[in-house]
């Protein structure tokens, strides 16, 4: 597929649309070893391009994980309001990513950012029953039979959720520390599940996504491309 050149050096990270335009048109990139200054020149996947005499490497999409602080919106944008992709460097910024299955604002944990949309889509869709992973610390008493509960399907006002597992892991005086595993992603769904139990979360963290588990080198705020072992799930699903 044919792409200006400009727009292809933007999808690599080399910098914004109108940064690349300057390095264009100083005469620092070349394709297929001949210098091209104009950023309409069409290029693809074939072909060889370098800037500063160094090969650009073009992936058609970016897959990243991202470990999220509480406080960042699972958006791309926001007026207000921090995002994550605010916490990716520049180059990224530039790729057109967006969260593939948000968390709220005060979750954290696991978020794969990507720009493939059909891998987000598929993800996401009731069919593919894609599993995700949390640990929860729970205020308030659960019933004896929570784990029952969840396992039948918590039903609440609208809707009733799929079976879901629930290991209770910790008891603490004030809290519980429990895993909760559902294969869907309603909004607010634990949240809404534990209250529907009469307990609130106070903490809520994404480990795993698929299975795709959260680097745990990696600290609030850090990332890292997915590597070839967590690909292998991405070209399952799409």
């Amino acid at each position: 597929m044919l792409m200006r050149l400009d727009k292809y050096l933007c999808s690599c990270g080399t910098g914004t649309r109108t940064e690349v335009k300057k390095i264009i048109k100083s005469k620092r990139v070349k394709v297929n070893n001949k210098i091209i200054d104009t950023s309409d020149f069409k290029v693809d996947e074939t072909m060889t391009v370098t800037l500063d005499n160094k090969v650009v490497e073009y992936n058609k999409y970016t897959y990243i994980m991202l470990n999220k602080p509480a406080g960042y919106l699972s958006a791309t944008r926001d007026n207000n309001k921090d995002t994550v992709i605010d916490l990716l460097e520049e180059k990224y910024r530039n790729m057109g990513l967006f969260p593939a299955g948000r968390l709220d604002r005060d979750t954290v944990g696991l978020v794969i950012l990507t720009n493939d949309g059909d891998f987000a889509h598929n993800t996401l869709s009731p069919k593919k029953h894609v599993s995700k992973t949390y640990i929860a610390h729970i205020e308030g008493t659960l019933p004896p039979d929570a784990c029952e509960i969840f396992n039948k399907g918590v039903i609440l006002k609208d809707f009733t959720c799929e079976s879901a597992d629930l290991i209770i892991e910790e008891t603490h005086n004030d809290y519980t520390v429990v895993r909760v595993t559902i294969h869907e992603g309603k909004y607010h769904q634990i949240k809404r599940m534990f209250l529907s139990l009469g307990c609130k979360v106070i903490y809520l963290k994404r480990i795993s996504f698929g299975p795709i588990e959260l680097d745990n080198k990696l600290k609030e705020g850090e990332y890292r491309l997915l590597d070839p072992k967590e690909m292998e799930f991405v070209k399952a699903v799409r």
